[in-house]
This record gives C-alpha cells, structure tokens and sequence, in this order.
C-alpha cells in the first residue's frame, strides 16, 4: 500500500468480510510532524489493510505479456504490498450484523449494526454504484461509493475513467458537520509505466496543501521500480520526503521494497498451493526507533466453504479470523480472536454477513 500521509488507513468494506479503520481520516496539522520527522514509507499502522481504495481493484497479470513481446502495465503505486497483505486477517471486535441489498446489476446498498464493547456500537448505511472496470472505460459511466454512520460522519468516493488510460478520483470525508479531507487524484497508466498526482486538502486561506507523486516503471519482465514524493507546503513551513520503491516477482513469489529518510517497509508473500499461502512483513520507522516483523497466512478450504486466516508478530499478537459460507443460506459466518501476549488482553468477534 501507499503509505503517504494522504492515505493512513482503510475503507470499510464490510461486504466482503470485517474490516477495520478508517479511509484518509487525517488533516494537514497531522501530516506536517509526519512529513518532517517520519515520511511517507512508513506509517506502523496496527494492522495492514485488506485494500487501500473501496473500489475494485484489477486482477493480477502476467508480468511478461507473451503475445507480442511487451511489459504490462505495474498497477497503482499503493498496490504494490497488496498481496502480501490480503493474507493477514483484519482484527474483529464486538458483535456485527450486514445485511446487504443487491438493488441492480451496478447499484447496492448495505445496513451495519456493530456492538462494540471498546468504542461506541454504530450503525452505518453503505451505498455503492459500481460497474467492472471493463464495462466503465466502455460508456464512461462514474463509480461513486458513499457511507454514513450513526453520528453523521461521511465517506464518499468517486472514480471517473475520463480516458483509456487516464483515471479521476475524489475522496471526501467529515466528521459529523467538520470537513476532514477532501483529496483529488489523476492516474495515468501507459503501456508499462504508472503516473499519478495527488492533492490533499488545498486550504487557500491557511495558504496549505499536500501533494503527492507516484510513478512505477516495469523494467523486465519481473523488476518494477519507481518511487513517491510527498511535499506539503503551510504558513509555517514546508518540506518533502522521497521513498524510493522496488518489486520483484517469481512465478508464485512477490518480494517488496520501500525505503526513504521514515524507514523502510519490505514484504514477502508465497502461494505455496491452491490452498495456502503466506506473507511476511518488516517494518522499520526511524521516527519511534521501532521495528515490527509480522507472519500472516491463508487457508482456503473450498469443500468445507471456509477460509482461515492467522497472524503471529513480533509484538506477541497472535489472531486469526475464521470465514464460513452458510451454504445454502445466503450468509457467512466471521469468528475472529487476537491476543496481546505483551499487553494481557484478549479481544474477540463475531459477525454475520448476509446477502
């Protein structure tokens, strides 16, 4: 994932599964001490993050495009941990209920009911208008995600497909009636290169704004290398960090590198069969003086419909979240335990995903 201080968490999705965090719940008073002392390399989150963006993703590719000779393009910049990552499961905690309605072949809503015994329960309304990225490039139709909560807080997301190969995102965010983020990014995506530019939260009368670069390069047929930039600019002062970034891929293997001034992020994720796969993280911040090591594994159990995914790290959390289709109801069941070794505290959850 991206780990720009413009992108510090997580949409929740939970109609594919328990997902916790945030999407960009963060302003510019936040970001200038990340800038100036970590970067954008490293955030440390608790937890990594199923998917950075609410909207589908594109499917992996070959990296060598056999038929005529040509590199494919290396996807968005804030993919590049993505495989590693969906292997570790998301932390549950407290009772949830989502009910989903299919309105449309493109339009669908969701309720969520979440009792919390660490945070305030909530319910939440999810709505998603979304087409395949095929189908949009196609008639140059939008796809807009919005989601409320009990308290009146906000998340709306929209992606615009202006070309073949130029993507418009906007993201928005309140906190009850206080405006949180409002980010605008533009993507371009060659034959084997990815460009993108993002600004976050241009405040003209506090003379604020946050911008960042990506770019990512298919060197051959298994290196990509590219880099980010992330520069803010206030009253008070103004600084950039560089994180340069690097992927190198095997037949059933991806190995990642980002590092800048923050520290570094390195992962290794390995599809041993059809049934199991493994990821291993290493993060290291130079900001906390702190370094997390993190083992995360899947087991894909189609005859049983079940799905099984574990975690140990070096912080002593040992978790794992269990997914079961309820065959043939139209539900599935998510149990989930984690345990803090270090901190004496175990935490649990239970969620029911129907429709």
């Amino acid at each position: 994932m991206s780990l720009g201080c413009t992108v510090v968490g997580n949409w929740r999705d939970d109609n594919a599964g328990v997902r916790g965090g945030t999407r960009l719940k963060v302003g510019a008073a936040i970001c200038r001490p990340l800038l100036a002392s970590m970067g954008s390399v490293l955030a440390l989150s608790s937890r990594p993050g199923r998917q950075n963006s609410p909207f589908p993703h594109d499917g992996p590719v070959s990296r060598w495009d056999r038929r005529d000779g040509r590199l494919p393009n290396p996807g968005s910049f804030d993919g590049l941990h993505r495989s590693c990552k969906d292997v570790f499961p998301q932390q549950t905690e407290g009772v949830k209920l989502v009910v989903n309605k299919i309105l449309s072949s493109f339009f669908k809503v969701s309720h969520t009911f979440h009792l919390s015994a660490v945070g305030p329960s909530n319910y939440r309304f999810h709505v998603s208008y979304l087409q395949s990225d095929t189908d949009s490039k196609e008639v140059d139709s939008p796809m807009l995600i919005g989601e409320m909560d009990s308290s009146g807080s906000l998340n709306a997301h929209s992606l615009f497909h202006l070309t073949e190969r130029i993507r418009a995102k906007a993201v928005f965010q309140t906190q009850q009636s206080h405006f949180v983020t409002w980010q605008f990014e533009t993507e371009y995506r060659g034959s084997d290169f990815t460009a993108a530019v993002t600004l976050a939260n241009p405040d003209i009368l506090r003379e604020s704004v946050i911008v960042v670069a990506h770019f990512l390069q298919s060197v051959s047929s298994q290196l990509i290398l590219g880099g980010e930039l992330v520069y803010h600019r206030g009253r008070a002062e103004e600084g950039g960090i560089l994180t340069l970034a690097g992927q190198y891929s095997g037949p059933n293997w991806v190995a990642t590198l980002n590092a800048g001034k923050g520290g570094a992020h390195m992962s290794y994720y390995h599809r041993a069969n059809k049934q199991i796969q493994v990821g291993v993280e290493f993060e290291a911040s130079t900001r906390t003086q702190e370094t997390t090591f993190s083992f995360g594994y899947q087991m894909d159990l189609p005859e049983a419909n079940m799905v099984f995914r574990g975690l140990v790290d070096s912080r002593c959390i040992i978790g794992g979240v269990l997914e079961k289709r309820l065959r043939p109801l139209p539900a599935t069941l998510i149990m989930g335990a984690f345990v803090n070794h270090r901190g004496d505290k175990l935490q649990c959850g239970l969620g029911v995903n129907v429709g």
